[in-house]
């Protein structure tokens, strides 16, 4: 692995990463849109009574709770610790165990083959850095283990939401690549190439809970989603929010669903 310490500028990627997963209310924003996801992984993962589960980038436990429910002991790992106060609050109301974990999905604090079952829901999509978020995943899986990652596809209505996003913000770090890749077959399958994971791949979506206007959908956004608001901090000083803002509007369809990739895999030395 590369240390963060001899990478410009990617301790303050990872600062900024943290502000934007704590602003606003990422368990209200996972409950309206993508919560059903959790449980279709673990259900098409298979979690084995007692086996060792680990949920990495796991937000507010989308899959990590789904995990336990299943019998797994399951630790999630997350580098915001306010999504880890609101997971902890999940457990407690689905009345479940999770062992809750600060850290980083570049540079995962377990030892080598630990792990039965890795998984993550649109968590590890935003680490910068793909390869070696991807040898972090294989490394901590033992031989047989099975990995379950989805991620938002580049065509879907999120994939969309983020392009129109990113159109404004700052240019990204040089070490950093884009999150969307990570819903490419292609991109995923040249991650894991020399881990030992053999994948599979498979396209799912997720209806996404209706607003009654689109105006109603982007006052949601401006309130709870943590990479919206951070962005409009950014912009409004400089009068370009109202454009994004736009963009946003039109963006909205009443009936969308959220299209996602699915990676699973088995590893195999």
């Amino acid at each position: 692995m590369t240390s963060t310490q001899t990478v410009p500028g990617l301790i303050q990627a990872k600062q900024h990463a943290r502000a934007t997963w704590a602003a606003g209310d990422f368990r209200e924003v996972a409950r309206r849109t993508l919560w059903p996801v959790g449980e279709r992984l673990v259900r098409r993962v298979g979690i084995g009574r007692d086996e060792a589960v680990l949920d990495v980038a796991c937000g507010t436990g989308n899959a990590a709770i789904r995990s336990a429910q299943a019998g797994g002991r399951t630790t999630g790992l997350d580098l915001t610790p306010e999504l880890l106060e609101a997971g902890r609050a999940e457990a407690r109301q689905a009345g479940v165990e999770v062992e809750w974990v600060e850290g980083d999905a570049e540079d995962l604090p377990f030892g080598d083959e630990t792990f039965d079952v890795v998984l993550s829901t649109f968590g590890v999509m935003f680490p910068p850095r793909h390869r070696v978020t991807a040898a972090e995943l294989a490394r901590v899986l033992r031989p047989g283990g099975r990995l379950g990652v989805c991620s938002s596809t580049p065509t879907g209505i999120t994939g969309r939401m983020f392009r129109a996003l990113g159109s404004y913000a700052p240019p990204p770090p040089p070490f950093a690549e884009p999150p969307l890749l990570w819903g490419d077959q292609d991109h995923v399958r040249s991650l894991f190439q020399g881990t030992g994971l053999v994948l599979e791949f498979a396209t799912e979506s997720v209806p996404l809970a209706p607003f009654p206007t689109a105006e109603a959908a982007v006052a949601w956004n401006e309130e709870n989603f943590g990479p919206t608001i951070m962005l409009r901090a950014f912009l409004e000083p400089q009068g370009r929010w109202e454009a994004c803002r736009e963009q946003l509007l039109d963006l909205y369809d009443p009936e969308a669903s959220a299209e996602y990739l699915v990676v699973t895999g088995r590893k195999i030395q």
